[in-house]
């Protein structure tokens, strides 16, 4: 199969994956109004990072690491609601005490990028509906066979459902950015306490799915 048409394959994938509306895309928005559009494209790009990773798994034919990584779902669903919950209370804690142009002149820190990709990576890849997804969809393509597809084009696969991905997060956390001046201290506030308590409800549901 023409590695250019995996790539693409890949890319539409990683788009559709991306997406939905779910807990990483309500983080992305979140950040985004409250430290910029940089801080919410880490976010999302931690998210890319980890797909393409289950990416990589199912594209390879790694049956091995997937029935590893499904065995651990419970496991992975408790560590993934526990930090839903942490980061749904740190939201609804969050009090922001200045304006909508001092928030849009600040730079975000290289310690702050690096949080926020890194929780989204932990996020994402603690999602087991995560790989299942890869799995479904790589099957489909006739690419998560015993032994996946060829180097050159499982690669090409998963660079695809990377920038796929990506490309989302990019227009999500922009298109945002464009409103944050307009968003006030007080509006501010009640966004941190809906989306965190939105948060903190993901969390419960992951928690009870995985007792």
């Amino acid at each position: 199969m023409d590695t250019t048409f995996l790539f693409l394959k890949g890319a539409v994938i990683g788009l559709s994956i991306a997406a939905p509306v779910g807990p990483i895309g309500l983080l992305c928005i979140r950040r985004t109004l409250a430290d910029g559009a940089a801080v919410g494209f880490a976010t999302g790009l931690g998210a890319a990072t980890a797909d393409a990773a289950y990416g990589a798994v199912a594209g390879f034919g790694l049956a091995a690491v997937t029935d590893l990584l499904l065995g651990w779902q419970t496991a992975l669903r408790l560590v993934g609601g526990l930090v839903l919950l942490w980061l749904g209370f740190a939201t609804m804690r969050a009090h922001p005490a200045k304006g909508p142009a001092e928030q849009a002149a600040e730079t975000p820190t290289a310690h702050g990028l690096a949080g926020a990709y890194a929780t989204t990576v932990v996020l994402t890849l603690a999602n087991p509906a995560t790989i299942i997804s890869f799995v479904a969809v790589f099957g489909a393509l006739g690419l998560a066979e015993a032994g996946g597809a060829p180097a050159l084009g499982a690669s090409m696969l998963v660079l695809g459902v990377f920038l796929g991905s990506a490309a989302w997060w990019l227009v999500l956390s922009a298109g945002v950015g464009v409103f944050r001046r307009r968003v006030t201290a007080a509006a501010m506030l009640w966004i941190n306490r809906a989306s965190g308590a939105v948060l903190a409800g993901f969390g419960l549901l992951a928690l009870a799915a995985a007792l």
